[in-house]
């Protein structure tokens, strides 16, 4: 923070504003004085205007950086594990063993879910969207646990995060097994977070379920990776609904409802009907030439990104990882990954590609991931809910914890002035 000030002439007068200064990141200006002066800031989508002060996530799109209080995303996905992050989103610190031990022993021992959640389920069609299933389960946490709804109450909301990190998996597996009309599995506590969720989706109660250790470190990976995103549209959300005091199980949800927009969650599963669009090698060269068309709609979806104008640096971890997937499975030679392996290497060489930073992004890597291992495309914006809960629970848990104020955007009216109502 600084004394600095900026002038804002609006006709004859001048009005000072402060002038804030981050850790890192551009200079801020504090235009909250402006509504006294009978003026207000016009910004659709929140482009130019912060609207909370954070200390969890931050990112350099121009530089492809991404930290999660202050630790590279690099560093995080090459020595911790999820739940790990998740206790260093919500604490602000990494854990110590002893921290970590206990954490971990704290979410296994909250991943049941109420028995008469099963009878929940069965109001949902078997066809429904698996994140329309979610939304609701979600939601009715709150009449399950109404008993600890205090959020001023800093032990509440820590019990209620336990419970949310630790019963996702859970809700998202079901959610799959109830599609397919299978028995829901139960959570076994002697398997990691991401084995855990493995055997819940795959598993079946006549066969033991051996957790395969490359695709449970793949979807550690992906968990990692999905974990925050600083003020994205969903998190903004949760929020904006935070804001009014809204119990944190509505107001997590409400982000569930935000991220299942195709222009926020669905850019992975994008990726996929791309590649089915596409449908063989030989016709890759047709298709560049129609992403290189300004003039044609079609774009190459899972390249570039909207925050990152360099390599998006959640994408090289998962490059890696897709490696390593792919080898373990035998799919090298799988007809639709071989279209993406050719994208890819034409993204990465292509000066016209390039020149734009069109670069391949993590939801290409994850898509081709998840379609590997042989979770449906319904399926993927469940998981990244899943992974990203800790991050809009971390960022509504920040809000609640200092002093805010509930949200209130304005708006530049452009209907009818004050009229009549016409006499007969």
């Amino acid at each position: 923070m600084t004394d600095r000030k900026a002038t804002l002439s609006v006709g004859d007068k001048s009005i000072e504003l402060p002038v804030y200064s981050g850790t890192v990141g551009p200079d801020v200006i504090d235009v909250r004085g402006l509504v006294q002066e009978g003026v207000f800031t016009y910004d659709p989508g929140f482009v130019s205007t912060a609207a909370c002060e954070s200390a969890i996530t931050y990112i350099d799109g121009e530089n492809g950086v991404l930290l999660h209080r202050g630790y590279p995303i690099e560093q995080l996905a090459e020595h911790s594990d999820y739940l790990e992050v998740c206790y260093l989103l919500l604490h602000g610190e990494l854990p110590s063993a002893e921290e970590n031990k206990q954490f971990h022993d704290t979410i296994k021992n909250h991943t049941m879910l109420h028995d008469q959640m099963r009878n929940f389920f069965q109001g949902f069609r078997r066809d429904a969207h698996p994140m329309a299933i979610m939304c609701g389960v979600v939601g009715a946490l709150s009449a399950f646990y109404h008993d600890q709804m205090d959020v001023t109450d800093e032990k509440q909301r820590q019990i209620t995060a336990h419970r949310l990190i630790a019963k996702m998996p859970t809700i998202a597996a079901w959610c799959y097994k109830y599609s397919l009309g299978q028995p829901f599995m139960y959570p076994r506590n002697d398997l990691s977070y991401s084995e855990n969720f493995l055997q819940m989706m795959f598993g079946v109660p006549c066969a033991e379920y051996k957790p395969n250790p490359i695709l449970s470190k793949a979807m550690d990976k992906i968990f990692i990776l999905h974990a925050d995103h600083e003020q994205n549209a969903s998190t903004s959300t949760v929020r904006l609904a935070g804001s009014t005091g809204a119990n944190p199980y509505a107001c997590i949800a409400s982000g569930i409802a935000a991220l299942w927009g195709p222009a926020h969650g669905g850019a992975n599963e994008a990726v996929l009907d791309m590649l089915a669009e596409i449908g063989d090698e030989s016709n890759i060269e047709k298709f560049i030439a129609k992403a290189k068309d300004k003039d044609d709609p079609f774009r190459l979806m899972g390249f570039g990104h909207r925050v990152y104008k360099n390599f998006d640096p959640r994408a090289k971890v998962m490059a890696e990882t897709a490696r390593e997937v792919l080898t373990e499975l035998g799919l090298e030679n799988d007809p639709q990954l071989k279209i993406a392996r050719r994208l890819e290497k034409i993204a990465l060489e292509d000066e016209y590609f390039v020149q734009r930073k069109l670069y391949p992004n993590v939801d290409f890597y994850s898509g081709l991931i998840l379609k590997a291992i042989g979770i449906p495309t319904s399926m993927f914006t469940v998981i990244f809910a899943m992974s990203r809960t800790i991050g809009w629970f971390s960022h509504w848990n920040e809000m609640v914890s200092g002093d805010y104020r509930i949200g209130r955007p304005r708006q530049l009216y452009t209907g009818s002035d004050k009229r009549d109502y016409p006499k007969t």
